[in-house]
């Protein structure tokens, strides 16, 4: 069977699920203006950006004879719990027969979650099937782990470009992960091409430090945002996102029992400022940023598809929550009209308002 998925960051981990199930994986292409053009021209005009942009992916994977999409789900109000449908309608319409795969949390309903599984599984055991769900998770635990290194390591490397460069050896190396064995010596492979990395020492006190928050896929995917994680490096900066695969899968994909969820802390530290879930990813979004600014870091850049209700409501409670932790906000709306060299000038001018507060307050110390 030719499945595909969308492209959301690294798509090694779907990819190799599905290789080590009997399936053919239909990986694709990375989004580019094409991609963007055939979701649009698909796409009702006020549908948020995400789903223009999935539309115009899944266009492209089923011109290269994809048979089923596997997808994520959504929940409340938000309008992604219903794009799995609306995706399948419109493809249907065009023409495409295919059939559409959309797994909600498994918290969230136990028994369409485990229909669809079994589907996926198709004749493995299921013992393979924990095997390699075992397997496929350590491997994004690793590759998020490894990002995160090189998220820190970009805004103070020698010869620039190296952090990219070897992010994508690292993907590579985990390509070829079909085993224990193969893990442990990726994680060594993959650490030392890190620690090889000739970076410039900063102090402490100069170090500037930005989270990045938002609806998931457009924090995830750098084809959509402006490669906003390398931009913020090239500029001087370390960053962490607000979402990451193995913490998305830890609340998702791991039955309530066995799992740790990073984002039920996430959720308490959000509660102040919007007390229930009100779909998408707003309540998290505060309570990145309330952890953000737990850790120390010196700045947020927002990202929000243009319209989406949930982020609308995130931004509309920004101010209360700048004035009540002093930490700078700064909101990027993202949609097929984006210009980079505009919204890289407010990046510029917000890092120059980083700098320049931390700045005065050395001065107040010393």
């Amino acid at each position: 069977m030719k499945v595909t998925f969308p492209y959301m960051g690294s798509t090694l981990v779907y990819r190799k699920l599905l290789e080590m199930l009997g399936h053919e994986p239909v990986s694709p292409p990375k989004p580019s203006q094409k991609t963007i053009d055939l979701g649009v021209k698909h796409s009702p005009e006020f549908a948020c950006f995400p789903m223009k942009v999935i539309m115009g992916s899944y266009l492209e994977a089923l011109e290269m004879g994809a048979e089923v999409i596997l997808t994520s789900g959504g929940h409340g109000p938000c309008r992604a719990g219903f794009y799995g449908e609306m995706h399948k309608r419109i493809l249907n319409n065009l023409g495409y027969h295919v059939d559409v795969w959309v797994f909600d949390s498994i918290k969230r309903d136990y028994a369409t979650f485990m229909h669809h599984v079994k589907k996926l599984k198709g004749d493995n055991s299921w013992l393979k099937l924990w095997r390699i769900l075992k397997l496929l998770y350590q491997v994004a635990k690793d590759m998020d782990q490894f990002e995160m290194q090189l998220q820190t390591k970009r805004a103070y490397e020698v010869k620039k470009g190296d952090c990219t460069r070897i992010w994508e050896n690292i993907q590579q190396i985990y390509d070829g992960v079909n085993s224990e064995k193969d893990l442990d010596e990726a994680r060594q492979r993959c650490q030392a091409l890190i620690d090889g990395i000739a970076i410039v020492e900063v102090p402490e006190e100069q170090r500037i430090r930005i989270g990045i928050v938002g609806e998931i896929y457009v924090v995830m995917e750098s084809a959509v945002n402006m490669k906003m994680e390398e931009t913020l490096g090239g500029l001087g900066c370390e960053v962490r996102r607000g979402h990451y695969l193995s913490h998305w899968i830890e609340n998702n994909m791991i039955p309530k029992p066995f799992s740790k969820s990073h984002e039920e802390e996430i959720l308490k530290k959000g509660e102040k400022y919007i007390e229930i879930q009100i779909g998408g990813h707003a309540k998290e979004t505060m309570g990145h940023i309330v952890d953000y600014y737990d850790q120390g870091f010196d700045g947020i850049i927002h990202l929000m598809p243009f319209g989406c209700l949930p982020e609308l409501v995130s931004q509309s409670i920004m101010p209360k929550l700048m004035e009540d932790l002093g930490i700078p906000v700064l909101t990027i709306a993202l949609d097929e009209q984006t210009g980079i060299a505009n919204n890289l000038t407010r990046i510029e001018a917000f890092l120059d308002l980083i700098r320049n507060k931390k700045r005065n307050r050395r001065w107040k110390v010393s």
